[in-house]
């Protein structure tokens, strides 16, 4: 943003001193050269009043002869012709004689008004001797163009100074105007990004930067204190609710092993069944929990090897699937992939695919865990040759209590899913070759700069 700034200010400043420093220079430019003829034709007229005196009426060269010499020691050169174009007189300098010299004396004795020209550095005005139409001689004055070059290089060289002095000065100030309107937006960035991280008390600072942006910052910090205390007072709730259930369920339970240790018959059977409600309804709680947990997640994303975790939950998981007569196992990992998640956030993800996996294969199933790079993504599946799942649990598996036929609480997928989804991932539910039900997920690829790339 500060670059931009900068540049454009720059270019806007550069477009509007072109526009007035370039014709300004054009125009002083030609004034010069205006002030400057205008200047070498009245001294050649003084020469040629001199002249007139001496061709027309006759007298003394004197005058003529002082003027010339004056001419001569301000660096011109001056010659005097009669009417029949014979040179009369003249300073020692030879640069007001020549063709060119001879046909504006030509074009002057005819009574023609010529354009004076320049020869190799010398300008060049003729003027008539008395009358326009009638002139008894002509005057070539030639005066050399150096000090008027000087002049038009001075003009255009402090045209050019100005120039860059403004571009300076553009340039500093477009850098403050920048940095004083794109840092505070910079730190306001940084603050909303760690925020969206989990640090709730993280609040940007007002008082820099224009009025809009201060008034941003203050409305970011009110909203930022608004959710530090939802989040406290949801965390809050969640662990009262944790405690006042639990608790009672531990105690029902209690009890009631207590009763059915010394039950029989029907009682006996009553007891264990009510023994089952309970535990059922404690693992709903947990379940729960562990959702509502899930959704509060607001993960740090760090580095996480795929390949690591993967091969620590099916050692962990190993000697459940056992019991259960399944084989778990993990494909060789071709990668060293790492993907950028939260702390812990994978193995619960695995550890509840597993858990639902184990619970729907049959003895004698396997369920395979591997991963993979696909279009600039982390893949990693969990594939099972249990029964599968029809298209309509399928469609609401990752709701809440979405499928009616789980046999446990219902809720590992969906807690699966906000743990994927809140990582910048995407989770989905294929059929197996052969029978069964894969879990792919999408996970972003750990960076360089400590942040996800890629898309899933």
């Amino acid at each position: 943003m500060t670059r931009r700034i900068t540049w454009t200010l720059l270019v806007l400043t550069a477009v509007l001193l072109v526009l007035a420093v370039v014709p300004l220079a054009v125009s002083l430019t030609a004034r010069e050269r205006v002030a400057y003829r205008d200047s070498q034709r009245a001294a050649a007229r003084v020469i040629a009043a001199a002249a007139e005196e001496h061709l027309s009426d006759n007298k003394p060269p004197t005058v003529l002869n002082q003027e010339l010499d004056a001419a001569a020691r301000a660096g011109d050169c001056a010659v005097v012709y009669d009417a029949a174009g014979r040179l009369v007189a003249g300073t020692p300098c030879t640069a007001a004689q020549g063709e060119e010299a001879e046909e504006l004396v030509e074009d002057v004795l005819a009574g023609h008004e010529p354009e004076p020209p320049e020869n190799e550095g010398w300008l060049l005005a003729a003027e008539p001797a008395g009358e326009v139409r009638r002139p008894a001689g002509a005057v070539v004055l030639a005066r050399s163009a150096g000090p008027l070059d000087a002049r038009i290089a001075a003009i255009w060289g402090w045209s050019a100074v100005i120039s860059v002095a403004g571009l300076a000065a553009a340039a500093l100030l477009s850098v403050r105007l920048a940095r004083w309107v794109s840092r505070p937006l910079s730190t306001l960035d940084a603050s909303a990004r760690r925020l969206g991280e989990g640090a709730l008390d993280e609040r940007a600072e007002v008082r820099a930067g224009p009025p809009e942006v201060r008034r941003l910052a203050a409305t970011f910090n009110t909203m930022a204190a608004r959710t530090e205390a939802l989040v406290h007072g949801h965390r809050a709730v969640i662990a009262d609710v944790s405690h006042q259930l639990r608790t009672p369920l531990a105690a029902l339970r209690l009890r009631l092993d207590v009763l059915a240790a010394g039950a029989e018959g029907d009682t006996a059977v009553e007891l264990a069944a009510a023994q089952e409600e309970i535990a059922r309804l404690s693992r709903l709680v947990d379940g729960l929990l562990a959702v509502a947990r899930a959704e509060q997640a607001t993960p740090c994303p760090a580095a996480v090897r795929v390949d690591e975790v993967v091969a620590e939950r099916v050692a962990a998981w190993s000697p459940v699937a056992e019991e259960h007569g399944i084989r778990l196992t993990a494909m060789p990992a071709g990668l060293a992939l790492s993907v950028a998640m939260g702390a812990g956030h994978l193995e619960q993800i695995l550890d509840n695919l597993i858990a639902n996996a184990v619970e729907a294969v049959p003895e004698g199933g396997s369920i395979t865990i591997g991963h993979d790079a696909v279009r600039g993504v982390a893949r990693v599946f969990v594939r099972d040759d249990g029964p599968g799942m029809a298209d309509q649990a399928r469609a609401v598996a990752f709701r809440r209590f979405g499928n009616p036929e789980a046999k446990g609480a219902g809720l590992g997928l969906a807690i699966v899913h906000r743990l994927v989804t809140v990582n910048g991932g995407t989770v989905r539910l294929e059929d197996t070759p052969g029978g069964g039900l894969t879990v792919v997920l999408e996970l972003l690829l750990w960076a360089e700069d400590g942040h996800g790339r890629g898309g899933a």
